[in-house]
């Protein structure tokens, strides 16, 4: 019973209500199989309260594939939908509807263009297109959202992190204060986003990476409560774990008895031909106790054994401990650029949960319709600006200048070559004094950012290995401005349409706003 419960809950009813209504309403208008465009982009980047993001991080794209090729509507959830009913008691999907669905309820028939995983991306542009019939794409929605959201959350928070640690190894840490399986997603972003390992096991066994870990506080209190004490304890793990040992000091006395007794132990294990991997600061001034650690490991002859820092770390707390280390360390006779580079980063609730900012505001909105052989463009209206999507058929391309850093990225019309032009307008999307002029000669590239995933169902791109999506990501990152990659009160990286696309979207609004009052 509960295997079928599980296969239910993350199948084809991995949705929401609505989206099967609506569907069913779209069969009984006759649109169920008309083509369409949606949409999936997000409005703006994480605000964690005391510090912002100036970007995000693609990811998830690889394991909504996968989803969509496995998933159909199956008897049993066809029965399901056959036994609800509306308020009044009567059948909520009529079986003309349902079997419509048994047959053609998979996504066989949709197209998917996105930008890659590890890809930076930014406000307004969207990430994901899905093209194909109206009732399919339409039950998509949920399922592409929660696919895609919360991986780019944690994407982004990781590559913040990772940013804010200088490059030095960050671990992720989180499954236990993730939100259910949850942590498998969060895991792989994590990686995505610049984490080296994770210390979630069955993720590591499918990415083919080795899991990381060390022990835990409650393995010292075993040892002190059966009478052989902290030393006791030490020696169990590196009697184990020779050429592994990496030891959690702080359970008694972090500086009085942590350090010394795993240098205690660290000799006996070198005198055995065995290298120690090093200790980890769990709680407490972690810069102050890196540095006295340091100190210490350093005059017993320890000076490349690692020292990992964990307890609710994040991007900000990572920059004021290194802020920290570089103004205190030389009073104590201590290096800290030396002491940085043998610094490792394990964190844990703040990235797994995105801390600050729990959720990714991505939407999915229909942008066009086609009809006759040709897109109708769709516009929604709303009094906030910022929420009437752009419409129609677009392509998205990223403007390098002459440093070769990204300075926009510019939105427009299915058949639009940018490339072509001599000057380039670039128009704010919502503000109609807000616009620029680029001159070809003051780009050095163009790049389209799509690549096409799915055609009628079926997989044409090949989803590139964990290492290539890491590489993409800092390769992006790296191109830049500084501005953008500020950790509080980034600059705002421009997305920009065409003049010909900003001509579209204010003849539509204009359009839409005339019909409502007649």
């Amino acid at each position: 019973m509960q295997a079928a419960a599980h296969r239910y809950m993350e199948g084809i009813l991995f949705t929401d209500m609505y989206q099967l209504t609506m569907a069913q309403l779209y069969y009984r208008a006759g649109l169920h199989e008309s083509e369409v465009l949606f949409d999936h982009f997000y409005r703006r980047n994480p605000n964690y309260d005391s510090h912002q993001a100036g970007y995000c991080v693609a990811a998830g794209l690889e394991w909504l594939i996968d989803w969509m090729q496995q998933t159909h509507f199956h008897a049993e959830e066809i029965d399901y939908l056959r036994r609800q009913t509306s308020n009044a008691g009567t059948r909520l999907f009529a079986d003309d509807f349902l079997t419509w669905l048994g047959k053609h309820g998979d996504f066989s028939g949709i197209s998917l263009r996105a930008i890659p995983e590890g890809r930076v991306v930014h406000p307004n542009e969207p990430l994901t297109i899905v093209q194909g019939p109206l009732a399919m794409a339409q039950i998509l929605e949920t399922p592409l959202l929660n696919a895609l959201n919360y991986p780019t959350l944690i994407a982004t928070k990781a590559s913040r992190i990772t940013e804010s640690g200088r490059g030095r190894a960050v671990l992720e840490f989180g499954m236990r204060r993730a939100q259910g399986h949850g942590a498998n997603a969060g895991a792989r972003a994590a990686l995505i986003g610049g984490a080296v390992f994770t210390s979630n096991v069955g993720v590591s066994q499918a990415l083919g990476l080795p899991a990381k870990g060390t022990h835990a506080h409650s393995m010292v209190q075993l040892f002190m409560t059966l009478g052989e004490g902290e030393l006791g304890a030490f020696r169990a793990y590196a009697d184990v774990y020779p050429d592994d040992c990496l030891l959690l000091v702080d359970t008694v006395d972090t500086l009085g008895s942590g350090v010394p007794n795993a240098i205690y132990v660290f000799e006996e294990l070198r005198r055995k031909g065995h290298k120690p991997v090093g200790i980890r600061l769990d709680s407490g001034d972690l810069a102050y106790l890196s540095i006295q650690s340091a100190k210490m490991l350093d005059d017993a002859g320890f000076t490349d054994t690692q020292i990992v820092l964990s307890g609710d770390l994040d991007e900000l707390v990572i920059w004021q401990i290194l802020t920290q280390i570089a103004a205190e360390a030389p009073r104590y006779g201590v290096d800290p650029d030396h002491l940085i580079s043998r610094l490792v980063y394990g964190v844990g609730t703040r990235l797994i949960t995105s801390w600050g900012e729990p959720a990714l505001g991505g939407v999915y909105k229909l942008v066009a319709v086609r009809e006759d052989g040709h897109w109708n463009s769709a516009i929604k209206i709303s009094d906030t600006p910022a929420k009437m999507p752009n419409p129609g058929y677009k392509r998205v391309w990223r403007l390098y200048d002459r440093r070769g850093k990204a300075t926009a990225d510019l939105l427009c019309l299915e058949d639009e070559d940018p490339r072509a032009a001599a000057t380039l307008t670039l128009r704010h999307p919502m503000e109609h004094a807000k616009y620029r002029t680029i001159a070809a000669a003051d780009i050095s590239a163009m790049e389209e950012l799509h690549v096409d995933v799915l055609r009628q169902g079926q997989v044409v791109y090949d989803f590139p290995p964990l290492d290539a999506l890491r590489r993409q990501r800092n390769d992006d990152v790296e191109r830049l401005d500084p501005g953008i990659r500020r950790l509080v009160n980034p600059h705002i990286y421009h997305v920009s349409l065409t003049q010909a696309l900003w001509d579209l979207k204010q003849r539509l609004i204009a359009d839409a706003r005339a019909q409502a009052v007649r």
